[in-house]
């Protein structure tokens, strides 16, 4: 068997052509593929409603769920919050992003790394002064909706003290004209927001992600703002991007590629940092 972490990829929405399926993933797919063993899939609804491998994973033989959540509202069922939770209590690690708004609202449903997840709709930022929209170009997109800047761009981040592991080397990451929102947790103590940035267009700070360190026991977690830090489009605006897509991009990594190197150095801190199963 590999001594590679085995990392489970995976979108909230069967594979719909003109939206986020797993294959514009693929750069990330590929950089992850550097340092584990990589299986990147769509969600399958079986008979049951339930995607056969989420519903199954905490007797799968996965190390990681890295779980992205496009859909907006059916991306993950009961059942399958049952199977992830557990997963993670036998010692699984789970990296959960979703984008502005409710997008991705389903993770809502999964407890602890959900829980920093914040919505429009559902579990919104405790702090009403962040209920605010951020992103005023785009008004049909309601808050959390903080501006990093155009798709295609970076945005300079603040790793919080102390550094964590994850953040060693990197000082950019992809911006986005519309990010989401995460927060740590109450009842969490193993959880704490670790790396920040600021909007490029109110000055307003906002939080990138929250680490659940596994202290407990579990395995340990992620929370991120949104799926365009990880998606093609925002590392090469040449793979092009779902319709809906209507704010003009940069090309400012098309011009320099040297500005994803944080990016990737990112990804790879990441899959390292959680690693195997603690029960390996």
């Amino acid at each position: 068997m590999s001594a590679r972490p085995r990392v489970l990829l995976q979108t909230t929405i069967p594979y719909t052509e003109d939206d986020w399926h797993v294959g514009r993933f693929s750069l990330l797919r590929d950089e992850l593929a550097k340092v584990a063993d990589v299986t990147a899939r769509d969600r399958e609804n079986g008979a049951d409603g339930n995607d056969p491998v989420l519903a199954a994973l905490d007797t799968s033989d996965f190390d990681q769920l890295w779980l992205f959540a496009v859909d907006t509202g059916d991306g993950i069922t009961t059942f399958e919050c049952g199977a992830i939770t557990r997963f993670r209590k036998r010692g699984g690690h789970v990296f959960v992003t979703r984008d502005h708004m409710d997008l991705g609202v389903s993770v809502c449903n999964l407890g602890g790394i959900g829980d920093a997840h914040y919505f429009h709709s559902k579990n919104p930022d405790p702090d009403p002064r962040n209920r605010v929209n951020d992103d005023t170009v785009t008004t049909s997109i309601e808050w959390p909706n903080y501006y990093s800047g155009p798709n295609g761009d970076v945005q300079t981040i603040t790793a919080v003290e102390p550094v964590h592991p994850v953040l060693a080397g990197v000082a950019t990451l992809p911006s986005h004209p519309h990010e989401g929102s995460v927060g740590a947790p109450k009842g969490e103590p193993d959880a704490r927001v670790v790396v920040r940035s600021t909007s490029k267009e109110t000055g307003r700070p906002f939080n990138i992600a929250v680490a659940f360190e596994g202290h407990d026991g579990s395995g340990k977690g992620w929370a991120e703002s949104t799926f365009h830090h990880f998606v093609d489009y925002n590392w090469d605006i040449a793979a092009g991007c779902p319709s809906f897509l209507s704010e003009p991009p940069s090309d400012a990594i098309a011009k320099n590629p040297q500005l994803l190197d944080d990016t990737k150095r990112y990804v790879r801190n990441l899959v390292t940092w959680m690693g195997r199963r603690s029960d390996r």
